[in-house]
């Protein structure tokens, strides 16, 4: 994957860095794989704004992914490599030997051709899907189940991969991308390798204008606005606004957020660290 400066004969091209696609190998989506997305504009129910700077964006179509990778020892063939506009990742589209299609998430290196499996007698190659049970200690995964046969939640975005460091009983322990470790059942299944599209960090839109092509609305920042609007608001000439906090009043930066109650916390050895101004 690699991304591609534009030369400025616009001033929107002038500092956009862009997404090169020179793995995609077709812009033309399975038919039989596509589903319609209702937008809400961050609308509730009731037509009542809950969620702001939503609104607008191009139409887009919803791929079924399969996250849970259930066809256990049945070999599949990639057939092509897409683009996603729901997600970060590119996905691939593979056929069974049975002739069904599916689509999954693409990991990093993977080639239209190439062979891959999933279950009890794959390989830790590539693309291959595997109990944790099965992977090899030091191996980087993605696409990570939680639960057994939920599917995939864990290290599905562009670039992204854990590792597994350890078995401890009936769990695996595994580092995160974001530095936590934590406990997996092994009978949980992951898929070998890395999240496709690793540049995509490198990508800048350019201007306003593509971000409202995604779907997103200005945002306004709070030190911006009067005090009536914002806890931040207000003050003479350009005031700090005082701790970062929402509108709400709620403390935005280096405030715990999870329950200490949640029944995971058990299954945490480590958590993530965090990284100041984040």
């Amino acid at each position: 994957m690699a991304v591609k400066k534009y030369n400025p004969i616009t001033p929107g091209t002038r500092f956009r860095i862009g997404n090169a696609f020179t793995d995609i190998t077709t812009d033309t989506p399975e038919k039989s794989l596509l589903a319609p997305i209702k937008k809400s504009g961050g609308r509730n129910n009731t037509g009542k704004r809950t969620m702001r700077q939503i609104g607008g964006g191009h139409k887009r179509r919803y791929r079924v992914i399969d996250f849970k990778r259930d066809k256990d020892g049945m070999t599949a063939t990639v057939s092509t490599i897409e683009y996603d506009p729901n997600r970060t990742a590119y996905i691939a589209l593979v056929e069974y030997e049975d002739g069904e299609k599916r689509y999954i998430i693409a990991p990093n290196g993977l080639k239209v051709g190439a062979k891959i499996m999933s279950g009890n007698g794959a390989t830790p190659n590539v693309g291959n899907a595997l109990f944790l049970r099965d992977v090899p200690l030091g191996a980087n995964i993605f696409a990570i189940e939680m639960q057994p046969g939920k599917g995939a939640a864990i290290a599905r975005s562009a670039g992204t991969y854990a590792t597994l460091t350890g078995r401890e009983g009936k769990y695996g322990v595994i580092k995160l991308p974001s530095g936590e470790v934590r406990r997996v059942l092994l009978t949980c299944k992951v898929t070998i390798g890395e999240t496709s599209n690793p540049d995509h960090g490198l990508e800048d839109l350019g201007k306003a204008g593509r971000k409202r092509w995604l779907g997103r609305r200005p945002r306004v920042r709070g030190v911006a606005m009067n005090p009536v609007d914002h806890p931040m608001g207000g003050g003479e000439g350009r005031a700090s606004g005082g701790h970062p906090r929402s509108r709400t009043g709620k403390y935005s930066k280096g405030m715990k957020t999870r329950s200490k109650k949640k029944s995971s916390n058990k299954l945490i050895i480590s958590r993530r660290k965090n990284r100041v101004g984040q």
